[in-house]
């Protein structure tokens, strides 16, 4: 019986390993709206959140189980701010049990830990698991659907209403492109839930319930990280698509693709575009940024400044080097100066001093007090006194 059994795992793996394998990818040089399926589509950079690509990206449409990005995220807020535990025990509900559609069977009364419900949640997107865990963090599934919403418009999430925590159809449950590619972002700054979303193939119930991940991106790009696949007659084939390469971290959107196989091309597509077309670079402080400055009616004739670049910046390939910065700094302060007041800035453009990319603070590396005459006194007497 178990060789019986692991054959089949087998025989699943080899499937679905054959059928991502055959996946067409579109040349990223020549990437245009029309060249993909989906209507809408978005590819953001998930560390500033700048859109590389875009098509109908604030489009009102259904997004089926990616619905469940946002239901992760209050998932993991709870879990990070103590009021969820991974080990904690969640125990069905009649109304989880009777959800439908994409789920793992849950019986009314039947208890798994939230680590359990979470890895059936996002690797085998279970409707029932989702509610289950709504229901555990806020009491009812409505109330955290307003928690969903709340947070939804926290984020500016403009085009986005939630029904349900699991995305099967209801009127009026919508979103779009970019509101999906900015909590699927949001998700992201909780790195554990990648644990989860690279997940290829597990078990629950001691093996009785075997998991295979809807994202087949898992077995097919090179350096993908999840995270939400989602398909309903009203939303069609959706995916939000997270993946990185040497530090540089993308998120990929498609709604409403014809098939899941185009849903997986058009993904592929966006986030080769982005790889090929964009780096991470980190710029330097430049020496004009860290002079001497004179400080009038101070106690000393000048100050010095610090200005601190500790993240990388956003850059099309080949151009890192035409990015130049652009010191801003008066020829003289004013006393009195805090040390760490911002006196000044550095801004990165390109060679032409337009389309700024960044822009960093120029501080007071030490504090200036104004003159007053007791100190002019003091230091008067005291220089008699040597």
């Amino acid at each position: 019986m178990f060789l019986g059994k692991r054959m089949k795992r087998i025989s699943l793996l080899l499937v679905l390993t054959l059928i991502t394998a055959s996946l067409p990818v579109l040349p990223a040089e020549a990437l245009a709206e029309s060249d993909l399926k989906a209507p809408a589509a978005v590819l953001m950079d998930a560390d500033t959140g700048t859109v590389l690509f875009e098509k109908n990206i604030h489009e009102v449409r259904a997004c089926a189980s990616i619905t469940k990005v946002m239901t992760l995220l209050l998932v993991m807020e709870a879990i990070e701010e103590g009021r969820l535990h991974w080990e904690d025990t969640v125990t069905t509900s009649a109304h989880a049990a009777s959800m439908g559609g994409s789920d793992i069977w849950l019986e009314p009364g039947e208890t798994m830990s939230v680590e359990e419900m979470v890895k059936a949640t996002i690797v085998a997107s279970a409707n029932d698991a989702a509610v289950a865990l709504a229901e555990t963090i806020s009491g009812t599934e409505d109330a955290f659907v307003a928690a969903m919403n709340r947070k939804a418009q926290s984020l500016h999430m403009k085009e986005t209403v939630f029904k349900n925590c699991n995305g099967l159809d209801e009127e009026g449950h919508v979103t779009s492109a970019y509101d999906v590619a900015v909590m699927s972002r949001e998700l992201l700054k909780h790195p554990s839930i990648l644990t989860y979303s690279g997940i290829w193939m597990d078990e629950l119930r001691d093996g009785k319930t075997q998991l295979v991940n809807t994202n087949k991106l898992l077995k097919s790009y090179d350096g993908i990280t999840g995270l939400k696949t989602g398909t309903t007659s009203q939303a069609g084939s959706c995916i939000s698509a997270t993946a990185e390469r040497d530090g540089l971290s993308l998120v990929a959107v498609v709604l409403g693709c014809p098939t899941g196989k185009d849903r997986f091309s058009d993904a592929s597509a966006l986030l080769d575009f982005g790889f090929a077309h964009y780096t991470l670079v980190t710029p330097e402080v430049p020496a004009e940024a860290l002079r001497a400055l004179p400080v009038k009616n101070g106690m000393m004739s000048s100050v010095g400044t610090t200005c601190r670049i500790q993240d990388r910046i956003l850059v099309e390939k080949g151009k890192g080097d035409a990015m130049r910065p652009t010191v801003y700094l008066p020829e003289v302060i004013e006393a009195p100066v805090e040390e760490g007041e911002v006196i000044g800035k550095v801004v990165y453009g390109n060679e032409n001093g337009g389309d700024r990319i960044a822009e960093y603070p120029i501080a007071a590396s030490s504090s200036v007090p104004a003159v007053n005459f007791n100190d002019v006194m003091g230091l008067f007497l005291r220089c008699l006194a040597g």
